[in-house]
């Protein structure tokens, strides 16, 4: 007797088939899993910027009805957008999460940083954050890198080994084949895992539309005083700006990403619904970090150095 094979021809819809969307959330979804199984005490780094919102959404779905047995850590670097506080602090309350906050601004104070001459203090994040995997002794802490990102992140794997001195070696990146994470890892190493790796901006954006996520208004066009510096529109503020010749104006602009007011910079965008934003966003020619950070054009290899001192 013949036994028949339904098949479904290419091409065509599959009851059984996941959607892109859903196919990105499914593979988070499982290294978050995948994490918790093999680590013991992992920290989910959250800023309250768009990706680390969307890393802990799925955190929350990947062990619901569980509340998530992550802590957050922000390292907070006194520069911070207040709407990006006021939404960091608000979702730490409803979901009832432990939050550690590691101050750059604290670091300056006992004389262990210095200020930088431009004002940014994006790349003194490294030594608070490192500290605090080290005293927490974290072995594994989720970031919301993505590989489209920036070109030092596109070489990341998705669990990327960090030495005892929270240094980044590309030669020691291993092998991930059929998805098979290897968490291994010496006393005093950890692991920065990245469950956004292969998503790209848009992605991002029509997960958060899909999933009807609220966000930090910032990210939606508004009407902001700006000023204009190395051809990005910077907020002002206590960090260092305007300087002379820097005229300050009101323009209607969003921010693509948050990070550091001294050195993420606004778009002109009148943007102001999650359909406009993704409509722009796949217009554009420009990656989000190109666009708008000015940290990543103080050279060529700007991120990767910093990755290589135990950023993210």
């Amino acid at each position: 007797m013949m036994t028949t094979v339904a098949t479904v021809e290419e091409g065509t819809d599959s009851p059984y088939a996941l959607s892109h969307l859903d196919a990105l959330e499914s593979e988070a979804v499982h290294i978050f899993r995948e994490v918790a199984g093999e680590f013991e005490k992992p920290v989910i780094l959250f800023s309250g910027g768009k990706d680390s919102i969307v890393m802990l959404h799925l955190a929350l779905k990947a062990f619901a009805p569980a509340p998530v047995p992550f802590a957050l850590l922000h390292v907070d670097t006194g520069h911070n957008f207040p709407e990006v506080l006021d939404y960091r602090d608000r979702t730490v309350a409803e979901h009832g999460l432990r939050l550690h906050v590691a101050s750059v601004q604290d670091y300056i104070d006992r004389g262990v940083l210095k200020e930088r001459p431009d004002g940014t203090r994006n790349p003194l994040q490294t030594v608070p954050l490192t500290d605090t995997i080290r005293e927490e002794r974290f072995d594994a802490v989720f970031g919301g890198g993505r590989r489209d990102e920036e070109k030092a992140r596109a070489k990341e794997r998705v669990f990327s080994l960090r030495d005892e001195f929270s240094q980044w070696d590309p030669r020691r990146q291993r092998p991930e084949l059929w998805n098979l994470y290897n968490g291994r890892h010496a006393p005093g190493e950890h692991v920065r895992v990245f469950p956004l790796s292969n998503w790209t901006e848009l992605d991002v954006w029509q997960y958060i539309a899909r999933e009807n996520i609220e966000l930090p208004e910032i990210y939606y066009a508004h009407e902001r005083e700006v000023f204009k510096r190395s051809g990005m529109w910077l907020t002002a503020g206590e960090w260092g700006g305007p300087k002379d010749g820097e005229t300050v104006e009101k323009r209607l602009v969003r921010y693509r990403t948050v990070g550091d007011m001294s050195c993420t910079g606004a778009v002109d965008s009148d943007a102001d619904t999650i359909e406009k934003v993704i409509t722009e966003i796949a217009a554009s020619r420009l990656t989000e970090r190109g666009a708008t950070r000015a940290d990543d054009k103080l050279s060529e290899a700007a991120m990767e150095d910093r990755k290589r001192e135990g950023y993210f």
